[in-house]
């Protein structure tokens, strides 16, 4: 249960059933007046004009109209309002020239919302729009959902701390910080964990503790099927029931392993920069949307092919593309995908998915390109 003005960014987790009609009386829409809807056109007097904020108690007769202004409570007698550009004005004499249908700029009681309709459900992700209807209701402690937290963790004795100036053969890490940015815009709390390194018994401990403390696990590297790849069976004996799939048909990200340790997934991930957040945000995004309570849908924009798409039979591809504008239409770029880039990710503004029928796309092709989470 958090404060409203907490709530944005969360996901909500209540039925929010409107507790009165809204509006809860007859308002105007316009600046104008108020009057009998039948007697125009005609000539009216004007009395006493509407007050923003309180409820006129003289009613109106067929003679006369109240001035009243945009959100003012409708005078009683009155059907229908009149725009003030649309009538002459004399002293307190008011000429309406055209006939009014009943009804006309008036938002009649519960036009918007009917006591004891349910507005909101849970699942959904609280927005601006959804914060001022929940202000309006005077839902002011909002029940959410816990925001889950999600264990960081990099594998492999060549990986050294972004501050550090790499010797030959290794790497610094990057992986953790764009998993843990991915895994933030998913509306999860990302927690870093030490690096696993490759002697078995450090790397299950670490495994063990991170399952321990936290929601769920991602571990970037050490899913491929070398001898040092120490995620496979690290899961099998740290994890019930362990290992659920290991290895996907898709390129980049063959060796992505998906797993649970009871009701927390364990998402093993390449250690190709590229790969593991393609496989993090096309693939693994639904588990942690069930986690998040809300589901994920990434933003996605139609484009058309720059040059060629290339994919391979029987596989499924996800090919990174820089957009570019061009017209209404913009023009996607596929790039080329290469095991040794870091660079790719950053320089690619989405994804188009090639299934494994795909094998050519040719330039100029319409396609629905997959924004990346956060960006």
């Amino acid at each position: 249960m958090v404060p409203l003005d907490d709530s944005f960014g969360r996901v909500l987790a209540q039925n929010v059933v409107a507790g009165d009609d809204y509006p809860n009386a007859a308002r105007s829409l316009m600046d104008g007046f108020a009057l009998q809807s039948q007697f125009a056109p005609g000539d009216f007097k004007i009395v006493a004009g509407v007050v923003m904020g309180a409820a006129t108690t003289s009613a109106l007769t067929p003679a006369t109209a109240m001035s009243i202004p945009t959100g003012g409570l409708l005078p009683p007698g009155a059907d229908a309002v009149v725009p003030i550009e649309d009538v002459r004005v004399d002293g307190s004499r008011l000429r309406v020239d055209a006939s009014i249908d009943p009804g006309s700029n008036v938002a009649q009681c519960g036009a918007d919302m009917r006591r004891g309709e349910t507005i909101l459900q849970p699942g959904r992700r609280i927005r601006a729009g959804q914060a001022g209807v929940l202000a309006t209701l005077g839902v002011t402690q909002v029940l959410v959902y816990r925001r889950p937290t999600i264990a960081v963790l990099s594998s492999g004795d060549e990986l050294v701390e972004p501050q550090a100036r790499p010797r030959l053969g290794e790497i610094r890490d990057s992986n953790r910080y764009a998993v843990a940015g991915s895994l933030r815009a998913m509306g999860a709390v990302a927690r870093h964990y030490p690096t696993l390194r490759d002697e078995a018994e450090a790397f299950e401990s670490g495994l063990a503790r991170a399952l321990a403390e936290c929601d769920g696990v991602v571990v970037t590297g050490g899913s491929s099927v070398g001898e040092r790849d120490r995620l496979p069976h690290a899961v099998a004996q740290t994890a019930k029931p362990g290992v659920i799939v290991h290895g996907l048909r898709v390129k980049p990200g063959k060796p992505t392993l998906l797993g649970a340790d009871g009701g927390k997934p364990v998402l093993g991930l390449p250690g190709n920069p590229t790969s593991a957040l393609f496989m993090l945000e096309a693939v693994a995004s639904p588990i942690v949307a069930a986690l998040t309570g809300a589901p994920i849908e990434p933003a996605t924009v139609q484009a058309r092919l720059e040059g060629p798409a290339h994919s391979r039979a029987g596989w499924t591809w996800y090919v990174p593309v820089s957009l570019r504008r061009h017209g209404e239409v913009p023009l996607a770029q596929p790039l080329a995908l290469r095991s040794f880039s870091v660079s790719l990710a950053a320089r690619a503004d989405g994804y188009i998915v090639m299934g494994e029928r795909d094998e050519e796309w040719p330039a100029g092709k319409l396609v629905t390109v997959h924004r990346f989470l956060g960006g």
